[in-house]
């Protein structure tokens, strides 16, 4: 076995979170030679033997009941979108793992519809992996005007948001807390990983930030649980400057491996008269706009 596996990564980067005094224990004994609590330490909170959970972690264990796992996720003080991920990683180990031909993701006519009746929200589908598979013209304006938007009507060439956020510089300079927006990615990232460990184009999505982004590198080690539902951002666009944003995730009831993105402002704000502004111009002004390399 190569590793300890995602549950034994997860279970062990949550661990380090923790200090003694977070969870009440007393911090005796020798000085500390690791980060956060020992495994003792967190088996002696969770209830089970120390020799039990050592292998749990190390991957030599994949038959943990739901008391077993309820009672690791309230040592760890786990959140429920991390209780729920723990639970799809243990249940994943438990099976052999099954590599299937990925489906070419589609947006239904029902969601094109959708689109199109909101034409003045910026508005974007995107797939599980953060595929863009659809947007209308002022999502796409605002959010990436200098991407071909076409490109999203490729399966080959769709652009992808985590790859655009890790790799893009333009992207970058959109989110004025770029750090911020990174994190958000990389949390619903590690959701989706939790759900679908056997996706190969998801793999390879991973694989590829992981190679050219020492930053996603680092977020992806923390092992965060961030579900992408409802934000706020402050956006410095390069053409109408300062917007203050609201991205809502909402889901799409018939396609539920897809979600449907809509940014809206404050009604009245400067952030909504930019928007007007940016609607009135000509739709080819994105295509003006620097391509990254």
């Amino acid at each position: 076995m190569d590793g300890p596996g995602p549950l034994g990564d997860f279970l062990g980067a949550r661990r380090a979170r923790l200090q003694p005094e977070d969870v009440g224990l007393p911090e005796v004994g020798p000085r500390r030679r690791v980060q956060g609590l020992r495994r003792e330490e967190l088996a002696l909170l969770a209830g089970v033997s120390v020799s039990y959970y050592t292998r749990l972690e190390q991957g030599l264990s994949r038959g943990a009941s739901p008391e077993v796992l309820q009672a690791i996720g309230r040592a760890l003080r786990l959140d429920a979108h991390e209780q729920d991920h723990l639970e799809r990683l243990a249940e994943a180990g438990r099976r052999a793992p099954r590599v299937r031909r990925p489906r070419t993701e589609k947006v239904t006519a029902e969601t094109l519809d959708l689109m199109r009746a909101l034409d003045g929200v910026p508005a974007l589908v995107l797939g599980r992996r953060t595929d863009v598979l659809a947007w209308n013209e002022l999502g796409h304006s605002l959010l990436a005007g200098h991407v071909d938007r076409a490109s999203a009507d490729d399966s080959a060439q769709r652009p992808n948001v985590a790859r655009l956020i890790f790799l893009d510089p333009h992207s970058r300079e959109l989110y004025t807390d770029w750090d911020r927006k990174a994190r958000a990615v990389v949390g619903n990232l590690r959701i989706v990983v939790g759900r679908h460990p056997e996706d190969p184009r998801l793999a390879a999505l991973i694989g590829e930030l992981s190679m050219k982004s020492p930053e996603f590198v680092a977020l992806w080690a923390d092992h965060r649980i961030t579900p992408c539902d409802a934000a706020s951002y402050e956006l410095h666009h390069p053409l109408v400057g300062a917007v203050t944003v609201t991205q809502q995730t909402l889901a799409i009831a018939r396609s539920p491996e897809q979600n449907l993105i809509v940014v809206t402002t404050a009604a009245g704000s400067p952030s909504e008269a930019a928007l007007t502004l940016l609607r009135q111009l000509p739709a080819t002004t994105g295509s003006l706009m620097p391509t990254s390399s």
